[in-house]
Formats: C-alpha cells, structure tokens, sequence
C-alpha cells in the first residue's frame, strides 16, 4: 500500500498550542480541525489548532505513523525547531495547500 501519508503540525492563531497529527488526506483534515474548534471533546478543538505550520509527506503509512509517535513525544524546543527549520516565520500554510478558509459548503455537510 503506498500513497501520500502525511505528518502535520497545527497551531492556534497565538502559535502558543501545538497539535501533532497524521493523515492520508491533509485537506480534509484541515477542514476536519477547523470544523472542531472551541469543541472540548478534543484537543486541537479545544485549543483552536487549525493552522497549519508543518508537514512531511510519506509513501507509506507505516512510516508515517513511526514518525508521528516520535515528534510527539518530543518537548515543545525540538518542536519549535523542526518548525522553524521547515517554515522559519511560522507562517500559516493553509492557503498554500487549499482554498482557505474551507469552501462554505463543506462546512455545511
């Protein structure tokens, strides 16, 4: 089985809350935290973590998995790095990938 696996952080608009993830579909994901915010029930919810500041993609799912449980049991410093290597001004990178914010409709669904 091989395809696009991806590993992702998001963030809130504070950049003070970091939520590690991995997903076979980013896009709907994105939508998928966006949809959650302000919901207790889960953390990236609670915390208003929608915006994405980091992503590695993958082949496998396997792989991306394996490096999903390494950075998230990393402290938030090699975190911080990992980000600003990849995406020095902490940018939200949503638009970058998709239509930003989420088409209305989908929201509606």
């Amino acid at each position: 089985m091989s395809g696009n696996y991806f590993v992702y952080i998001v963030t809130n608009a504070k950049k003070r809350t970091l939520y590690t993830g991995m997903t076979n579909d980013l896009e709907q994901r994105l939508v998928e935290h966006y949809l959650n915010r302000g919901k207790e029930k889960t953390y990236a919810g609670r915390y208003y973590c929608y915006h994405l500041i980091y992503f590695e993609r993958y082949p496998k799912p396997g792989m991306a998995i394996d490096r999903e449980k390494e950075i998230k049991d990393w402290k938030r410093a090699p975190k911080e790095k990992l980000i600003s290597d990849f995406n020095p001004n902490w940018r939200f990178l949503n638009k970058d990938i998709m239509q930003w914010p989420p088409d209305p409709d989908i929201l509606s669904r």
